[in-house]
């Protein structure tokens, strides 16, 4: 072994008539204190670059550090550098770092306008796709299960409406009330002035009928009960229990979604029904005190404008924005990558497709009624 060995590291420049020898000493240890060549070189011309190793004790990959570090300053002057002198294992493991080094990767620029455009397009179109064969596959499977009702699973069935209906009664009902409230007292600032106090009555039987109440329980029920469909269903495919369904020859839509979509297309019109009368009574409760308008006169004014084209018409709603909820969370649940991170994002992101595609069908329902004349 050189007598260098335990001698710290050393680079010294040398200059001849061939150009720049670089001499290195000592033992060189990347968890030592070693040499830089940018330091080495500083601001000396350029020029043909050797190297000398004889006194070179043990080295590891520093050497080839400070090596490449070379070569690559020889490429920016455009000398040439003589690797002739460095033992074949150095050569070799210098000529690999350079090949991994020289053509990096570039750096990632913002796509412009129309690029952008098209990826948002793209994505759009590629999840659309998907929640129409989800769709799809459900279908096929109400109707499987229309023909075989005995191997539909009643007792699911009756625990997820337990779960969305009944025990999101308070939730539903204090929402409902409060809207009730702020449409009376809305509508109470601007029909005082015109001496129409009692169309209180109209425009908060109207807009909780045909609107609010279907779209506020829905609302209240993609953060409640989508969240939990896609947590749930999520959590169960990171523990690949739909993986031992699927083995067990049990389709997962049948056993874990067609429940849950039943249960809510049921509930979510009886909620609706329940919104409707909280609603009412928020609206009554402000006109009494507000307008001095009795609680007779403001449903029997009420009734005069809301019929049951009107209530059909939050019914209606409601049904589908149930299905769409209950679509939304099964369909991420499924989709969850198998992690804990992966259940978070599956409930956010159902919570969000639920409620993008219920404002989205709100506005072709309120065109199709407005074209029926409802």
């Amino acid at each position: 072994m050189p007598a260098s060995t335990d001698v710290p590291a050393t680079a010294d420049l040398r200059s001849d008539e061939s150009g720049i020898t670089i001499v290195l000493r000592g033992s060189w240890r990347i968890t030592a204190t070693y040499p830089n060549w940018a330091e080495v070189i500083g601001d000396t011309p350029p020029a043909n670059l050797n190297f000398d190793l004889t006194d070179l004790g043990r080295w590891d990959t520093s050497v080839v550090l400070f090596i490449a570090g070379a070569a690559q300053w020889s490429r920016l002057h455009g000398v040439y550098c003589d690797f002739k002198p460095l033992p074949d294992s150095l050569r070799r493991l210098v000529g690999h770092f350079e090949d991994k080094t020289r053509h990096p990767v570039p750096p990632s620029r913002p796509h412009d306008f129309l690029a952008t455009v098209g990826r948002a397009s793209l994505d759009v179109l590629e999840q659309s796709r998907q929640y129409a064969s989800f769709v799809g596959e459900c279908t096929l499977s109400f109707l499987y299960l229309a023909r075989h009702p005995h191997k539909f699973r009643w007792r699911d069935t009756i625990s997820e409406m337990q779960r969305c209906g009944a025990m999101a009664l308070p939730i539903t009902g204090l929402i409902a009330f409060l809207v009730g409230v702020i449409l009376a007292y809305s509508g109470a600032i601007i029909l005082r002035q015109f001496g129409g106090d009692i169309w209180v009555a109209d425009l908060v039987g109207v807009t909780m009928t045909r609107e609010m109440a279907a779209m506020m329980t829905a609302i209240v029920l993609a953060g409640r009960t989508g969240a939990a469909f896609a947590a749930e269903i999520g959590n169960m495919r990171a523990n690949e229990e739909v993986d031992a369904l699927t083995t067990l020859g049990i389709r997962p839509i049948d056993f874990l979604v067609i429940p849950r979509l039943v249960a809510l297309g049921v509930m979510m019109p009886l909620l609706a029904l329940y919104a409707n009368a909280l609603g009412v009574i928020g609206g009554m409760t402000i006109a009494w005190v507000l307008l001095d308008i009795p609680p007779p006169a403001f449903w029997v004014e009420m009734l005069t404008i809301v019929d049951m084209s009107d209530l059909m018409t939050g019914l209606i709603k409601a049904a589908v924005f149930g299905a769409i909820i209950g679509f939304a969370g099964c369909l991420r649940g499924l989709q969850a990558s198998r992690s804990a991170a992966g259940v978070g994002e599956a409930a956010t992101s159902a919570v969000v497709t639920a409620i993008l595609l219920i404002i989205l069908f709100d506005a072709i329902f309120a065109v199709i009624f407005n074209a029926l004349g409802w």
